[in-house]
């Protein structure tokens, strides 16, 4: 039977002049003191509903949904996300503030919750300043100077890691003091190494379980997001996906289209790793997964040069696949089924790439594992380790599979949201350490301020020292008032305490927070520091909104058979 595959054409006709009229949407502006008002009510409506979840005291937040059961969830970004305001200037506010949980959720993976009510602090205490006549460019200098130093001294007062422990400590606390699932994290990162990749999965049944499997991850994303099967995630998702491995520059659809038709007829997904893919090639592509012909997807091939080959073959050792090198006279015009590899579960994001295989060869991974190891020994260049270092912990370590189980879809996503927190925090110690957790660090910082603020000559940026200083008391207070304390009493209490003392809000008591395991990411809460006066520092600086003006509803004019919308209601 003959399988048509679709191909890209384009052709050039020439084109009638015609006129074009576009008219605009009238516009409305708010000036000075009245935009700058309206917009930290968005920003407080935000802040007031993702901090109700901080701390391990923390309550949950109901997010209604279109279809489908609603969801109950604890995560600060999900939360932020999923509001939307009416008043348009008060909703710009509110979409500078989810800004500040989408880049710590970004850069850190978590803090979320901390970041937004730290910038809420931040942004109060700026408007009162500058409403009384500051001039809030120098306010952002003195933010801009106070947010260096603060980030100077996290990093002296951090420390690394110190066995499953303290990694267990880091994710009970980030999944909201949850320690079945800080247990769990901290026996996949034993089972695959600090450099290993952890993936977080659904299962079937309502228990949670880890497997390790053999995969690896690529810091490489797909060539085209047309590619995308997941619209929410913007990822793309396949299962049981063929995989060519070759180190061509395809652009020429006569190159592309025999492998194309043979697994057309496997009805099977393609995922291509290749040099790159240009022009009628991708163009092809693109058409099939569009019109449902093809389920495929492209990334670039991972590392330059000499690397990139060797990266090349980590992965068709992996996947089982053969490597279709031009080197060795193969192209991949000439490719068959046979030559392609499998991958039990490939998951692309715009950056990178997590694939897990079952078809590796226990023998030949141990061979390249072995050959790698040799390598590692002789080098004597710092870059040459730290690559094959990457190399190896992805071939021996492969890939934590965490499969989350719950009685319930509500609990379910709840479960892997705390999850994937706990992940991101876990990583994030590795990478950076480790510092007292509680929102304790933020107020000893805070302690540093006075001495940094007479090193600075200018009133009004001493005013920005002031109001970050008075900011960073913000997130202890709400995990005490969380708890059910008064909030300003804790802090009094601690105020003057050494670095590693803070409050524990689950004992109720004031504590060594290193001995006691309430502990965070260095990473996270470098994160949190810089988004929130970043943003802080641009709503200061906020002298105008522009929005378009609200449509005028249609009236019904009394019409009981004309509805609100202007459309004719039928009775039955």
């Amino acid at each position: 039977m003959a399988v048509q595959v679709f191909r890209s054409s384009l052709s050039l006709r020439p084109s009638r002049r015609t006129s074009l009229v576009v008219r605009a949407d009238a516009k409305d502006i708010v000036f000075d003191n009245d935009s700058r008002r309206k917009m930290q009510k968005g920003i407080n409506k935000i802040a007031d509903a993702v901090g109700v979840t901080l701390g391990p005291r923390g309550r949950n937040v109901v997010l209604e949904q279109d279809y489908g059961v609603p969801q109950v969830i604890n995560d600060g970004v999900s939360i932020a996300r999923a509001i939307e305001l009416e008043d348009p200037v008060e909703n710009a506010g509110a979409q500078l503030i989810k800004e500040v949980a989408g880049r710590t959720n970004d850069a850190a993976g978590d803090g979320t919750t901390t970041a937004t009510v730290l910038a809420r602090e931040m942004i109060h205490f700026g408007l009162q300043a500058v409403t009384s006549g500051a001039n809030p460019i120098s306010i952002k200098k003195g933010i801009d100077k106070t947010t260096t130093f603060l980030l100077d001294k996290l990093v002296e007062n951090s420390r690394p890691v110190k066995g499953s422990g303290d990694i267990k400590s880091v994710a009970s606390i980030s999944a909201g003091n949850d320690e079945e699932i800080g247990q769990m994290i901290a026996d996949a990162l034993d089972k695959v190494g600090a450099d290993g990749v952890l993936s977080i999965e659904e299962s079937s049944g309502f228990e949670t379980t880890i497997e390790v499997q053999e995969g690896m991850e690529i810091d490489r994303g797909y060539i085209s997001p047309q590619f995308i099967t997941n619209n929410e995630k913007m990822t793309v998702e396949f299962e049981n996906a063929y995989v060519l491995i070759a180190d061509e520059n395809i652009s020429a659809v006569k190159d592309i289209v025999p492998i194309l038709e043979q697994v057309m007829q496997t009805n099977r997904p393609l995922f291509i790793i290749t040099e790159d893919i240009t022009g009628e090639a991708l163009a092809t592509l693109v058409v099939n997964k569009l019109r449902g012909v093809l389920q495929v997807a492209a990334i670039k091939s991972p590392g330059f040069t000499e690397r990139r080959k060797a990266l090349l073959q980590d992965i068709a050792i992996v996947t089982g696949a053969e490597y279709v090198a031009k080197d060795l006279g193969m192209s991949v015009a000439k490719a068959t089924l046979d030559q392609l590899g499998t991958a039990r579960k490939v998951t692309i994001h715009k950056t990178e790439c997590v694939l897990i295989a079952d078809q590796a060869d226990k023998e030949q991974i141990q061979a390249r594992t072995k050959q790698i190891k040799k390598e590692l020994a002789e080098t004597d260049s710092l870059y040459d380790t730290e690559k094959l270092s990457e190399r190896l912990a992805k071939l021996s370590g492969g890939v934590a599979v965490i499969k989350v189980g719950a009685a319930t879809e509500v609990e379910l996503e709840d479960k892997k949201l705390r999850m994937e927190d706990a992940k991101n925090a876990t990583f994030a110690a590795v990478e950076e350490g480790i510092v007292p957790g509680g929102g304790s660090t933020l107020l000893h910082l805070s302690e540093l301020l006075p001495a940094f603020k007479e090193t600075l000559t200018d009133s009004e940026e001493q005013l920005g020292v002031d109001l970050v200083q008075k900011a960073l008391k913000a997130p202890l207070k709400k995990i005490a008032e969380n708890a059910g304390v008064e909030g300003e009493v804790i802090v009094e209490k601690l105020l003057g305490s050494p670095f590693e003392m803070g409050y524990n809000a689950m004992t109720n008591k004031m504590e060594n927070l290193l001995e006691s395991g309430v502990l965070d990411p260095a990473k996270v809460t470098r994160s949190c520091l810089e988004s929130a006066c970043s943003v802080a520092a641009i709503m200061l600086t906020t002298q105008a909104v522009i929005y378009e003006k609200p449509m005028p509803k249609k009236a019904s004019q009394g019409d009981p058979n004309v509805g609100a919308d202007g459309m004719p209601v039928m009775n039955v």
